[in-house]
């Protein structure tokens, strides 16, 4: 038998959880219907076919400019959050997990196997809700292979993150950085 005054207060009870009133933007049965598309009409389609794929996160709300690629392998949580800018490319596999708004801006590459995440957890409340904070990825950002952009995290216009870096905090304009965490390596030259 334990002593409870000796025990270990509990600091989260997961059973208290709730998804905010509303946090999806959409109703349930909208959510559902986005994940069955994306799993059936979008991840199935050959590579060539990026209008289709922009047809398609757009009439689900995302904001998509002109030429656009996205992979078909590539997936949303919630397209309505979502905004790309022309001639940017969503590589295989990148994950744009929406709870919060997602910003990628011109001429921006987000490659494969990245982890956008635009949501976290209040770890001092013991129900563990649910936190939405904005990512921006401003234009002409490079996002190499297997990066993991934090919840609030802005890019600036011009910046590259290095392969498998993961970005917890802002990364100025025209720096490369790279690393876990990702720190400057140096500023990139502007090209004529």
């Amino acid at each position: 038998m334990t002593d409870s005054a000796t025990e270990p207060q509990a600091t989260m009870d997961l059973s208290l959880f709730k998804v905010p009133q509303g946090f999806r933007g959409r109703p349930s049965w909208v959510v559902q219907l986005w994940w069955i598309v994306q799993s059936l009409l979008i991840h199935t389609t050959p590579q060539f076919m990026y209008g289709w794929r922009r047809f398609l996160w757009r009439l689900f709300g995302a904001k998509i400019g002109d030429h656009v690629m996205i992979r078909p392998s590539a997936r949303v949580t919630y397209p309505w959050k979502v905004s790309v800018g022309d001639n940017s490319w969503i590589g295989d596999r990148a994950e744009l997990y929406s709870l919060g708004p997602i910003d990628i801006g011109s001429n921006a590459v987000v490659s494969q196997d990245s982890y956008l995440c635009a949501a976290t957890h209040d770890h001092e409340k013991p129900d563990f809700p649910l936190v939405a904070k904005a990512i921006h990825i401003e234009d002409q950002v490079w996002i190499a292979a297997g990066c993991f952009i934090a919840p609030g995290v802005t890019i600036g216009r011009g910046a590259i993150l290095g392969a498998r870096s993961v970005a917890l905090r802002d990364i100025p304009p025209a720096a490369i950085y790279a690393g876990h965490p990702a720190k400057l390596l140096k500023m990139r030259t502007e090209q004529g």
